[in-house]
């Protein structure tokens, strides 16, 4: 199947407090252990149910069956249906992709979220790293994002974003970003940080 995701959402001070050493085996464990499923078709998120395992949270994206192919190709079709829509919802869906899932972003098009550059230092193998400092911008441009998703059927349709690989319609499309925005928008009602494990 390639390279997978699983994408949690962490207390950010809890990770950092374990001995470095023992942070890849943490998340290891908080991704893979009992939060885990090897459902393929489980959606949503999955919680500790341990006394002071409460530090995290693993979420699973629909239609993906935990791979990380998804979110190339959703970032592949913003590449290609950007130009045709609104400025307005380009203006936040820009640097919510590029945060979240499209990194290559700013390369193609001098756009990108902004963000800081802080590469995480945890000794961990990881595709995302989002901390929590970054988190209350990030769900912003989904609160402005969310209700202007219909928007996007016609770019979508304009751009020929359909053909070959995943998210072949505006439906899944608009479902992959609704996903990134329930991940985003817990992080921030926790004030946790987003982290995407590579497996």
């Amino acid at each position: 199947m390639g390279v997978g995701i699983e994408v949690l959402i962490v207390d950010w001070p809890r990770v950092e407090a374990a001995a470095p050493d023992d942070r890849e085996e943490l998340l290891f464990d908080a991704a893979f252990g009992e939060a885990y499923s090897d459902d393929l078709f489980e959606h949503g998120w999955s919680w500790p149910a341990q006394p002071g395992e409460d530090w995290y949270g693993r979420y699973a994206f629909q239609n993906t069956m935990g791979s990380y192919k998804p979110h190339f190709w959703a970032g592949h079709r913003w590449d290609h249906m950007r130009e045709f829509v609104a400025p307005k919802l380009r203006e936040v869906l820009d640097p919510f992709n590029d945060a979240l899932f499209w990194h290559a972003l700013e390369d193609t098009t001098g756009v990108g979220s902004g963000l800081p550059e802080r590469p995480c230092t945890w000794d961990a193998d990881l595709l995302l790293s989002c901390p929590p400092d970054h988190i209350p911008l990030i769900a912003e441009w989904w609160r402005q994002a969310a209700p202007q998703l219909e928007l996007l059927r016609d770019p979508f349709a304009r751009s020929d974003a359909g053909h070959g690989g995943w998210i072949t319609t505006v439906e899944s499309f608009a479902g992959f970003l609704s996903d990134w925005g329930q991940v985003v928008t817990e992080a921030e009602c926790r004030g946790w940080g987003i982290l995407g494990l590579r497996c």
